[in-house]
């Protein structure tokens, strides 16, 4: 029977929708918004539209497809018109200023920067990511192929990690010489700096004996000190086998009299090894043998050597001194995983936990060390709780409410006047159906069910024309348009400013989505919008100015307050505008430039006018 082919699938082709700049901006601002920053092209993907990202927006911009201008970019595009800063188009550099940079950096922090080091103090909108990508470029007036660390290795003396001086075989031993008449042991990995080699350690040499780095031959250290130093190298160790053990354990019976254990030392006929590695080699499976047994298990099997020791006795007297001195050293009782009893060495509390629960070392059988403490000290057990009824939970809530002016939730934190309660317990309690309590319900609905508190989630629907009449009543009792942090809302149960701008930004109780507070107000109120605000332009500027000297006999300057006629517009705004090259002014200027330049004013000079 012939194979059936498959079709490949077929890829859906993406529809290719003119834009504008308007669009674009919009979704901009959108995007700003919502993240706190700008877009670039690693911004993803546009939310709420179908299969919109920014990298495919900015190809647009620069190949002039969709009906778009041809030679632009997202990057240029958010500069000229939302007054973004552009890296492609910032100020040149220069190798003596970002050394400057660095110094004052390393003054400050002592250690000099990286490109993870932020922004730069001494320069606004300058960081350290900027400058190695500029450096390693070739923009900004710098020359290619360099970077942070090559700069301050050259100029700075910096140790390079990417540029490290060469090194040799004879060399490393001689420093591995040094470090054994120092320490009396052969250097690891994790044996720390080199003295003799300032920046070096023993983990950064190898690490590149084992990638063949520096000149070095691809080894290991072990390897290295073995062939060159005769070191036993554990990772190439003989091989053991059972019999040969039991060999060696008949020796050390026949010698000694007793039979060898893990702590007996150096074996007399291998003297490299020791019993320690012969159990630990029994108990992993490695060199050789299966692994899953000991050096106790192999002599009691294959020569019935009785190798239990019993346990002393255990008395519930000592389990509480020791309970009690571990809480007064570490403020916590103790539990199975608290590990060793310092005051009676080779103890454990795991030990301790298994011999109450077997019953075994004269302790009583199925108990814990959680019955066992809560029994002898009144501690709470969290594995016999007292049972919970809805309740109980609504009175502590009255107190709660009655004590501090506010329902609780599930991270109010411990219930007052209780021993051991607290509010995130009581929630999973009423979730998960324990303590005596159906499940099913959370503290939040159960509080709105029983006590009319409004819940998070099942907030009430909002409306355009309610919103502006809670900000009509705003603004006729503080003379102030409301914002988003002018906290609750007067005369609205439980409803902040800040929640109505998030339900208007994301489209929830019943609103569209995609607003805000301040696009709201600005479109039925008139109010301005400082992160929209209308273009300018130069002869705009200049009929503004020949009004005011017609007007006052002055030539407007930053300081001479607003400008007459228009609401929200004033010369320092117009100003701060021209020098940051915003609302559509490309040309950075100020109004002094700008007066000098079209009327021929030297000096422009600020009087207050006289108030009548």
């Amino acid at each position: 029977m012939p194979t059936s082919r498959r079709r490949p699938k077929r890829l859906r082709a993406r529809p290719n929708r003119p834009l504008s700049y308007t669009q674009i901006l919009a979704w901009a601002d959108e995007h700003f918004e919502r993240t706190g920053h700008w877009p670039n092209t690693k911004a993803g993907a546009i939310p709420g539209t179908a299969c919109e990202k920014w990298r495919n927006i900015d190809g647009s911009l620069r190949t002039g497809s969709r009906e778009l201008p041809r030679g632009s970019s997202l990057a240029r595009l958010l500069a000229e018109r939302r007054g973004v800063r552009n890296i492609a188009a910032a100020p040149p550099l220069t190798v003596t200023q970002i050394l400057a940079w660095a110094d004052s950096h390393f003054l400050r922090t002592g250690r000099w920067p990286n490109a993870d080091s932020g922004p730069i103090s001494e320069m606004a909108g300058e960081n350290w990511g900027s400058i190695d990508a500029a450096l390693r470029v070739g923009i900004r007036g710098l020359p290619p192929a360099s970077s942070l660390a090559r700069l301050f290795a050259q100029w700075r003396g910096f140790r390079n990690s990417h540029a490290l001086p060469p090194l040799t075989v004879k060399q490393v031993l001689a420093w591995a010489d040094t470090h054994y008449a120092h320490t009396g042991a052969w250097p690891k990995r994790d044996s720390g700096l080199i003295n003799a080699s300032p920046g070096d350690s023993w983990l950064t040499l190898s690490e590149a004996l084992r990638n063949g780095r520096r000149g070095l031959p691809r080894t290991t250290l072990a390897k290295l000190f073995a062939r060159e130093r005769g070191v036993t190298n554990r990772a190439e160790l003989p091989r053991f086998s059972e019999s040969q053990i039991l060999d060696w354990a008949d020796a050390h019976h026949s010698r000694l009299g007793m039979w060898p254990t893990a702590d007996s030392g150096r074996i007399f006929e291998a003297p490299r090894d020791s019993w320690r590695a012969v159990d630990k080699a029994l108990r992993r499976g490695s060199r050789g043998l299966p692994g899953g047994s000991s050096l106790p298990r192999l002599l009691r099997r294959r020569r019935g050597v009785r190798t239990h020791v019993r346990k002393p006795p255990l008395v519930i007297g000592s389990i509480l001194a020791w309970a009690d001195a571990h809480y007064h050293r570490r403020g916590c009782w103790p539990n199975l995983t608290s590990g060793a009893i310092a005051e009676a060495p080779g103890e454990t509390w795991g030990k301790i936990e298994l011999a109450l629960r077997q019953g075994k070392r004269g302790l009583g059988p199925n108990d814990t060390l959680a019955k066992f403490l809560p029994g002898h000290r009144g501690l709470r057990n969290v594995h016999s709780l007292p049972r919970l009824t809805k309740k109980q939970i609504l009175a502590w809530a009255d107190a709660h409410h009655a004590r501090h002016g506010r329902w609780p939730n599930a991270h109010s934190g411990r219930v007052d006047d209780t021993v051991g309660e607290n509010w995130l317990a009581l929630s999973a309690a009423l979730r998960q159906g324990c303590r005596g309590l159906p499940g099913g319900q959370s503290l939040a609905d159960l509080l709105a069910a029983s006590r009319g508190v409004r819940h998070r989630l099942r907030q009430p629907r909002l409306t355009t024309g309610q919103i502006l009449l809670w900000a009509d009543a705003h603004y006729f009792c503080t003379g102030k348009w409301p914002q988003v942090r002018s906290g609750a809302v007067e005369g609205a149960k439980a409803e902040t400013w800040l929640a109505i701008n998030t339900a208007l930004d994301h489209g929830a109780r019943g609103l569209p989505g995609g607003s805000s507070l301040a696009k709201l107000l600005a479109q039925h109120r008139g109010v301005r919008n400082s992160r929209c605000l209308p273009k300018l332009t130069v002869a705009q500027i200049l009929a503004w100015a020949d009004a005011h000297h017609a007007r006052t006999g002055l030539w407007p300057a930053r300081t001479s307050g607003a400008i007459k006629g228009l609401a929200g517009e004033s010369w320092s705004r117009i100003d701060k505008a021209l020098r940051r090259g915003t609302r559509g002014l490309r040309v950075r200027s100020s109004i002094f430039q700008i007066m000098k330049k079209h009327r021929g004013v030297s000096v422009i000079s600020y009087k207050p006018e006289k108030r009548v």
